[in-house]
Formats: structure tokens, sequence, C-alpha cells
């Protein structure tokens, strides 16, 4: 059984797990899935830059209707319970959990406690962190052991 290590920062669509479901053929995968609620604010500010840079006006404004903190961590686990489901009915095995902070130390101490085969990073682009290379998957490829793979998440739920 191939293991990977998927994070992500918000519920897989139905097009997120069919591609993560299917990169290694019929090969029987088993996710491990971290996902880390939205952060502060300036967390905020990234993610309204990034907005702006796609033109997308409108998401940039509505940035501050964001959920943050506590509401933002129920917010995460019914996002992480979504995508668990979604991926054990497309045949794979799955669990997960939620990341409070310093994701890369739980990303790493996740690949290193699973025998990892690998990390997927799925994500919405980010600009600005990822020109800096400050994004997830620039920073896990160089702590975690293991191929480190970046896809970007399809945006609307289906």
């Amino acid at each position: 059984m191939f293991t990977s290590v998927l994070m992500i920062e918000k519920a897989l669509t139905s097009a997120d797990v069919e591609f993560v479901s299917t990169l290694h053929g019929d090969e029987p995968v088993a996710f491990h899935v971290l996902l880390q609620p939205r952060g502060d604010q300036a967390d905020r500010l990234l993610r309204a830059i990034d907005d702006i840079a796609l033109g997308e006006l409108d998401e940039a404004v509505r940035e501050r209707e964001t959920p943050e903190g506590e509401d933002a961590r129920s917010v995460g686990q019914q996002a992480l319970d979504v995508s668990l489901r979604a991926l054990r009915s497309a045949g794979s095995r799955a669990e997960g959990r939620l990341v409070e902070d310093h994701p890369l130390d739980a990303l790493k101490s996740l690949v290193a406690e699973v025998s990892a085969d690998e990390v997927i990073v799925l994500t919405d682009p980010h600009y600005v962190e990822e020109f800096f290379h400050r994004d997830w998957a620039s920073r896990a490829r160089h702590r975690v052991g293991v191929p480190v793979l970046k896809l970007f998440s399809h945006s609307k739920v289906q």
C-alpha cells in the first residue's frame, strides 16, 4: 500500500479526490490528511493579495468574513470530515487531523510516524508565498525526506 500525507487548507472537491486518489493508478493508497484552519490577520492580508493577483477583487474584499481562531477550528473540522469521507468513498484508506500550530513540524512528524512515501500539498495558489518560496510545499521539500508534490485545488465544491 502506498502511503501519502496530504496537506490541505479546505475541504476537498470531488475533482481533488479523483485526482489524488488516481495518481498511482490501481495501487491502493492510504491518506493521512493534515488540515490547518485559517490563520490570523497576516494570513488574511496574504490571501487578499493572492485574490487581487488572480483578479478576484470580490474575494479580496470578503477575506475579512473568513472565520479565524476558534471559529475557524469548527469550520476546519467539518472540512476535514468531508474530505475524509470523500477519500474513503473513492476507495482509499483515510485518516486525518487538524493542525493548530507549526504545520511543517506536524507534517515532518507525521511523515516519520506513518513511514510516508510522499507528501501532497493541495492548496489554492499563494503567489506571494510561492514567489518567496515560503509556501508549504517549498518549505516541506527541505524538511520531510520524501518527495513533495504540489497541486492546486479545484476551487468549487461539486
